[in-house]
């Protein structure tokens, strides 16, 4: 009885690290639901520490929506094949920290702005793939509508954003076209273009205000 008991121990002890990870991996809807509570939980608490600090915000942004991104795959399509595969490891994890810092920057701004007007997670779609999106709302200060969704895949058992689109604008496709860009401003200077990645992400902001605006007119 007593060898029967510890057999059973050990296969419980033994499974205890898959019941772990299966209870550790939410769905995708519950990823972008709980990032976006603690983020926006965060932001209500410190304001305007990082008004004064947005170095600070944006690390505060690392910690909490940088482990739900896949950079790596991210960063890949941003260079896409064409480049990514010239690229020596160095310069693609490079890249994948400068393309963290811009997407924080991308969208560090506006959420100082933002006075919780009102964010709505749509409700749950099919998640049984390895591939789906998860929709958002968000309510602008000036009572405007605008549509967010965020495409993620299953990686290792866990869902990662893979892009996403904001107010009709792909950010992923928006990303492309100004790498591309600039690989050909500097003479496919690859290192050229990845270390001057921040002043792409800023060029990627002015257009896409400049889009929202003129269709919220």
């Amino acid at each position: 009885m007593i060898s029967i008991l510890r057999r059973g121990l050990l296969v419980l002890l033994a499974a205890l690290p898959l019941v772990a990870n299966a209870v550790a991996a939410p769905s995708a809807h519950d990823l972008v639901q709980d990032t976006t509570n603690r983020l926006l939980a965060d932001l209500a608490a410190n304001k305007e520490k990082y008004k004064q600090d947005p170095q600070d915000f944006y690390a505060a942004l690392n910690s909490i929506v940088g482990p739900v991104v896949d950079a790596e795959g991210i960063s890949k399509s941003i260079m896409t094949v064409k480049y990514s595969r010239k690229a020596t490891p160095a310069q693609m994890k490079t890249f994948e920290e400068n393309f963290k810092k811009g997407l924080f920057q991308f969208y560090g701004n506006a959420l100082l702005e933002y006075n919780n007007q009102g964010i709505v997670v749509d409700p749950a779609k099919d998640e049984s793939g390895d591939r789906t999106s998860v929709g958002m709302t968000v309510k602008g200060s000036n009572g405007a509508i605008y549509p967010v969704s965020y495409t993620l895949e299953k990686i290792g058992g866990e869902w990662k954003l893979r892009n996403v689109i904001i107010n009709g604008i792909n950010i992923g496709k928006l990303f492309r076209d100004q790498f591309a860009d600039a690989m050909q401003r500097n003479g496919n200077d690859l290192d050229k273009t990845i270390n001057g990645w921040a002043g792409e992400v800023a060029k990627a902001k002015e257009s896409t205000e400049k889009n929202s605006g003129q269709q919220a007119q």
